[in-house]
Parts: C-alpha cells; sequence; structure tokens
C-alpha cells in the first residue's frame, strides 16, 4: 500500500481550494495532512482529524491564523521545512506555495492547481494598486522585492510538481504561461446535489459573494440602480459594502451576510444570476445552474467552460455597469427559452463524485503506468 502525504496551502477558512482539497482526502483518508497554518473550526468542518495535520512553524506566529498572509516573505522556507522523504506520492492542492515542498526522485508529486501565484504574476499590478503600493516608497519597494523573489521561488518549484492537474482549461494556458508545463484539466468538485432546481421563477435578480473589488459586486449594483424596474438581491459581506451601499436605489436589496439556506433559497427562486468576476473556474455560477437558474456571466475565465451560452446562460464582454444592462435586457427577450430541468441536468457534470472519479482514475493511471 502506498504511503499518501496531502499538501494544502492553508487551512484556515471555507473556499473552493478548500473543498477540492477535502474531496481529494475522503479519496485518500488514511493520508497525512501538511500545511502552513490551519485553525480547528474549519478541520471539523471538513470533516479532517487534528491529529492527521502538521502545520509549518508559521502556525505559532502572532495572529498567524488570521493574518497568515502578512507571513508571505517566510511561506517558501515554511512549506520546504516538511520532511515528507518517507511518501510514495505526494498530492499539493496549490495556488501559492503548496507545490514548492521537497522530494526526491524516487517519489511523485502531483499538484491540483488552482492558478500560479496570482499576486506573484496575473494579478501582480492589480494588487500593488489595491494595496496602494505603486510608487517608489520604502513599503511599496519591499513589497516589489518580495513578489520578485517570489516569481523567482516559483518557477524553481515548479520543477519539483512531476505533474500537473489544472482547475480549468483557462488555468490549463495559465500553467504553460507561467511554468511552460503541460497540465490535464479536472474540473473541481461543486456540491450540486445540495441545491434543488425550481422551474418556477420568481421576479428578482440575484448575485451572491464575498465583497472585494475582483468580484465586481459593484457594477452589478450600479447597473441594476439604472434600471429601477428590475428588482436585485444581493447576499454577501465584506470590505466593499460600504461602498456598494452608497449605489443602491429602492429596487436593490442588500441582505449581508447569510446562512447557507437563505442563500440556497434565493438561488433556487430567482430568474437569473447575475456573476461579473472574472474567475478561474467559478463555484458558484455552477450551483446557481444546479438551481436551474440561468446565469448572466462576464464572458471570460472558466465562465465560458461552465456555462453554455443561450442553453445556460448568456455572456457580457465588458466589466462594465453598460455591458450589465445590456445583457440582462437581451436575457429578458429570451428568458422563455431557458429549461430549468435542462440547466440543471448541465450542471450535474460538475458533480462532487464524477470530480472524484476523474481524480481516482488519474492518480491510478500515473502510479501504474509512470507516465500519463
Amino acid at each position: 500500500m502506498i504511503k499518501v502525504a496531502l499538501i494544502q496551502d492553508w487551512l484556515t477558512e471555507l473556499g473552493g481550494a478548500e473543498k477540492v482539497f477535502s474531496a481529494i482526502y475522503e479519496l485518500y483518508p488514511n493520508a497525512d495532512i501538511y500545511t502552513l497554518v490551519y485553525n480547528t473550526d474549519l478541520l471539523e468542518k471538513i470533516g479532517i482529524p487534528e491529529e492527521k495535520v502538521t502545520a509549518s512553524f508559521i502556525q505559532k506566529l502572532p495572529f498567524a491564523k488570521k493574518k497568515y498572509r502578512n507571513y508571505l516573505p517566510l511561506f517558501s522556507k515554511a512549506i520546504e521545512s516538511f520532511d515528507l522523504s518517507s511518501y510514495d506520492l505526494i498530492i499539493s492542492s496549490s495556488s501559492c506555495v503548496a507545490k514548492g515542498v521537497l522530494t526526491h526522485a524516487g517519489q511523485t508529486h502531483i499538484c491540483y492547481c488552482h492558478s500560479p501565484v496570482r499576486y506573484g504574476w496575473d494579478l501582480y499590478f492589480q494588487y500593488l494598486t489595491e494595496s496602494k503600493l505603486i510608487g517608489y516608497s520604502p513599503k511599496a519597494l519591499l513589497a516589489k522585492s518580495i513578489l520578485h523573489k517570489l516569481r523567482i521561488w516559483d518557477i524553481i518549484s515548479s520543477n519539483r510538481v512531476d505533474h500537473f492537474i489544472s482547475n480549468s482549461n483557462y488555468i490549463q494556458k495559465r500553467i504553460y504561461k507561467t511554468y511552460r508545463r503541460e497540465a490535464k484539466t479536472i474540473y473541481p468538485p461543486v456540491a450540486v446535489k445540495s441545491f434543488d432546481h425550481t422551474i418556477s421563477k420568481e421576479d428578482f435578480y440575484f448575485t451572491c459573494s464575498r465583497m472585494v473589488p475582483y468580484k465586481k459586486i459593484d457594477i452589478i449594483v450600479e447597473a441594476f440602480s439604472k434600471m429601477p424596474d428590475k428588482k436585485l438581491i444581493v447576499i454577501g459581506n465584506g470590505p466593499d459594502k460600504q461602498k456598494i451601499e452608497k449605489l443602491r436605489t429602492s429596487n436593490i436589496e442588500l441582505m449581508g451576510y447569510q446562512p447557507f439556506s437563505v442563500l440556497k433559497e434565493h438561488m433556487e427562486r430567482a430568474k437569473a444570476f447575475v456573476f461579473a468576476a472574472e474567475e478561474d473556474f467559478g463555484i458558484v455560477p455552477v450551483e446557481a445552474q444546479a438551481c436551474g437558474t440561468p446565469v448572466i456571466a462576464f464572458g471570460k475565465g472558466g465562465s465560458l467552460e461552465t456555462i453554455k451560452d443561450k442553453e445556460t446562460g448568456i455572456f457580457f464582454y465588458e466589466q462594465t455597469a453598460n455591458a450589465i444592462i445590456e445583457a440582462v435586457n437581451n436575457f429578458e427577450e429570451i428568458k422563455a427559452s431557458f429549461d430549468p430541468q435542462l440547466i440543471r441536468e448541465h450542471a450535474l457534470n460538475f458533480d462532487i463524485d464524477i470530480f472524484k472519479e476523474n481524480i481516482k482514475n488519474y492518480m491510478t493511471n500515473i502510479m501504474n503506468n509512470k507516465s500519463i
């Protein structure tokens, strides 16, 4: 029986990467787990015993469980501190440094890559702008130096991976662009069976997200503020909440954070789900489709792979309020053509069980043939 180690960047809050990791762990329940830092609350949520988990030295640093990103300069040293020499198979789930663990020639290292480090590569200038680190202040120069070193280490550490799995074809291209490595796309698991599809839709549009800049909730709210005859309901909280509240008009309801049951109910009843982010994959639009709810989405990134144009949703191609207004008007003209049952059936292609089967088959082929 092969000995398996699972590596995750961090296990602090529940997001898409953590859901992927949890599904992989269910395939390898005897595996040992290594991560930079973890919260016991999250481990309980995803059913991982704490005794299975080994954290890096970052776990013991002040405020690390909430402010771990402040220790970015230490990430590479922390991930390299794990002694994995006794394992046959190493599986890393990485959007930052997890893929950089040290391995030897007798081991197989497979990385499920959510993205090359975003703030080191594709979102570098956006990150600097949003963090007010543009220019030549000491703080800005320090940040640029840290990210420059991170990019060098990121390229070096990519060579420690034997096989890459991408979470979408969009990320597959990003992996090749950044690392010049081929990747096999296996879409992330979505809990589609946790949602019920509803044929009878109500007269409101819906969106939900953490209110951070790249999610673009502000332009969705701005768009509906210019369409007073159309109702929008928004669920979510975050740093941009105050900014978004200033854009709200009487036809827009901002509900803040809500439990899953409330989010699910609104997603099932909405006439359409509006999604303006450029995501690597995008789990929430698939969840909306699991409800039989069509999606009005920004036509870039993973959405192009999870939404079928004019069948399960429609696209707009600029992240602007005017583009959303045009898309909503186009949707109103063809809304009767959307079949909730067909939308639901499409979403089932991304079910957790399909993910597990694809991952298991891939890993089996790798370990049996040592090549793929």
